[in-house]
């Protein structure tokens, strides 16, 4: 029904006014049932793109059936959005598998590597909260040992993991895989009742995003 809903959606786009196709998209994603506003909301750097975060953490099994998923959708993103991924920080247990994440990103790997440290944790079953562990995985990988351990510790990822800690708690974000649309809307594997439902409740956001930055 929600796939019906987004075709219907894009069709009357152009024929209906912005109140009332708004009321139309809600018909698909509701409010505080499949998807929730940010109060307040918060303010977006992409210009005149539509911007998408992902609030994920690499334990978490519902982020792993997401990736495929979410993989695919990005292949197809809207040429006016702009996707980028906060690890979250729920607790401080998360905190070294966010530091993974700006290691890789401080290397240059992340695109490379993001997946299969999903990998690491789920099939493997690698201990990817301890630095030795995670130093020898990034070393099979290609990745200098050394080269690997003196980002791991350094400014830049502290930074990384300090900003992921801040955004965690300012975009109120209640638990993982969670994705915020333009700083206003959240939806989440949770709110959508299903991982798979997240992406079309995420497409739909979109549009209402593209609606409140409409001209009036």
């Amino acid at each position: 029904m929600i796939s019906r809903r987004v075709v219907l959606a894009g069709f009357i786009a152009a024929l209906w006014p912005g109140s009332l196709l708004r009321a139309r998209l809600a018909a698909g994603a509701q409010l505080d049932r499949h998807y929730r506003l940010l109060a307040p909301g918060q303010p977006v750097a992409t210009g005149d793109h539509v911007e998408i975060i992902e609030f994920f953490w690499y334990g978490c099994p519902y982020c792993f059936e997401l990736q495929p998923l979410l993989e695919a959708w990005l292949r197809r993103k809207p040429a006016d959005t702009a996707f980028r991924r906060i690890p979250a920080v729920m607790r401080e247990t998360w905190a070294p598998h966010v530091r993974i994440f700006y290691t890789l990103a401080a290397l240059g790997e992340l695109e490379r590597l993001h997946q299969k440290v999903y990998d690491a944790y789920h099939v493997d079953a690698l201990a990817m909260s301890k630095p030795d562990v995670v130093a020898q995985w990034a070393a099979r990988h290609g990745i200098d040992r050394e080269t690997w351990l003196a980002a791991y510790i350094s400014p830049q990822v502290d930074q990384g993991v300090d900003m992921a800690r801040e955004s965690t708690s300012r975009y109120q974000v209640p638990g993982t895989p969670s994705l915020v649309v333009d700083g206003r809307y959240m939806t989440s594997s949770a709110l959508a009742g299903s991982v798979p439902g997240v992406i079309p409740i995420l497409d739909e956001l979109i549009r209402l995003a593209r609606l409140d930055r409409a001209p009036r």
